[in-house]
């Protein structure tokens, strides 16, 4: 939590700030705010701050908010900031390459710092670069913390501007395995979302050459809402590799490795909490098997995130023994079960159209169900409305449309693979 003695912060956190934090950090951050604080002394603002930092850390950087001392930003900033899991995912990326190609780190848009502080132990040296003076002296703090009994290594702090830190405060000559990571700011001057390269701040597609000229790579974390073929076409032909990262089946980053020296076509990475599907554009140039009966029915799958992100849908029928249930559905299917495909599997209980006694049938004993429709004239929502289910239980049905057009609901258990 907030720091126990003197640091760089020691100027404007006393002990009765400290104090209050510690007693309060379990509590509604609302409530308090409301309730206020009787002792003057008490730097209530910050003091808010860390309480709801620190709740969001437990679930979003556990390893964090189990250091005393550690110091929260505001909330934007908590909001904005990688989590531990995504973190350590980069710094796997990093381990791939080369020993040899991990000289410098250059973080030009540093933030919170906590893509930085898992990063950083893993180059022999590295600089953190953030134009907020706090969320400098924030970092600069934690990392102090966080990074006590790793490998020594030379970390500088700068405060100043991605794009004028490039041939200033850093110096002309880089060693040549340097990496720059960027992770631009996705709001504009009016602090609305922007997700397009070139809506971000830096602008990355301007600040390229660049970086190019001073190290061989960057690594960029661009918005999961961003469409990766357009990043790829934007960013050009040094396009190395694209990591499409979710989280309990969300999509959290979209990210891209660039290297000078590459060309052609890039690696594909889709990642769900270890569900790892890798491939080249140029192996999803097919087009998706269609199940031919409903007797294929035995297994229904739903993708992962990344992967229904990435739309491989044709790969999935080359690399899978399993159809599509429809070209649009994003539904397959397979009479033996597939333990490696990379997403929800359902065992098939009824396969009905919207016909009264099919459904009547398949309905029989239910009540409630999870609901989804693909490529259906209706929404779940609807459906569930017109089968007259609450939501919840253990059934699973999928209302989808073939490509002859008929409406199917598919009826479903959840398996564990």
């Amino acid at each position: 939590m907030a720091p126990a003695e003197n640091t760089a912060f020691g100027n404007k956190i006393n002990e009765a700030t400290i104090t209050f934090v510690r007693e309060h950090h379990h509590e509604d951050v609302r409530t308090l705010a409301l309730s206020g604080c009787k002792d003057s002394d008490v730097d209530l603002p910050w003091a808010l701050d860390q309480i709801q930092g620190w709740q969001a850390a437990r679930k979003k950087l556990p390893s964090w908010a189990a250091i005393e001392g550690i110091i929260f930003p505001p909330h934007l900033s908590m909001e904005q900031c990688s989590s531990e899991t995504t973190a350590l995912y980069k710094c796997g990326i990093i381990e791939r390459l080369p020993v040899a190609d991990r000289g410098l780190l250059v973080d030009l848009t540093g933030g919170f710092g906590v893509d930085f502080s898992f990063l950083a132990p893993h180059f022999e040296q590295a600089v953190y670069v953030e134009r907020q003076p706090h969320l400098v002296e924030t970092a600069q703090h934690n990392f102090g913390l966080l990074n006590k009994g790793q490998k020594p290594n030379p970390v500088l702090f700068l405060n100043e501007e991605a794009t004028k830190a490039i041939g200033n405060s850093l110096p002309d000559h880089l060693p040549a395995s340097t990496l720059f990571f960027l992770d631009p700011a996705r709001r504009d001057d009016q602090q609305a979302r922007t997700y397009a390269i070139a809506d971000c701040s830096p602008n990355v597609l301007e600040l390229l050459p660049s970086l190019f000229q001073h190290g061989q790579r960057v690594l960029l974390k661009l918005s999961p809402m961003l469409d990766w073929h357009k990043a790829v076409s934007d960013l050009g032909s040094h396009v190395a590799e694209v990591h499409i990262v979710s989280v309990k089946n969300e999509c959290k980053e979209l990210l891209v490795l660039l290297d000078a020296k590459h060309e052609g076509e890039p690696t594909i990475y889709c990642e769900n909490d270890g569900q790892t599907l890798i491939y080249t554009p140029s192996q999803d140039d097919v087009v998706p098997t269609i199940a031919s009966s409903r007797e294929e029915a035995v297994y229904l799958y739903e993708p992962n995130a990344s992967v229904m992100k990435a739309g491989c849908y044709g790969l999935l029928t080359q690399r899978y023994p399993i159809s599509a249930v429809a070209t649009d559905s994003h539904l397959f299917v397979s009479r033996e079960r597939i333990d490696a495909f990379p997403g929800r599997c359902f065992a098939v209980t009824a396969v009905t159209t919207m016909n009264k006694k099919e459904l009547a049938t398949a309905l029989k004993g239910i009540t409630q169900a999870n609901v989804a429709t693909r490529n259906f004239p209706m929404s779940a929502q609807q459906l569930r409305k017109r089968l007259r289910l609450g939501d919840g239980g253990d059934c699973y049905i999928f209302g989808t449309t073939t490509v002859a057009g008929e409406h199917l609901l598919y009826f479903c258990k959840k398996e564990i693979i």
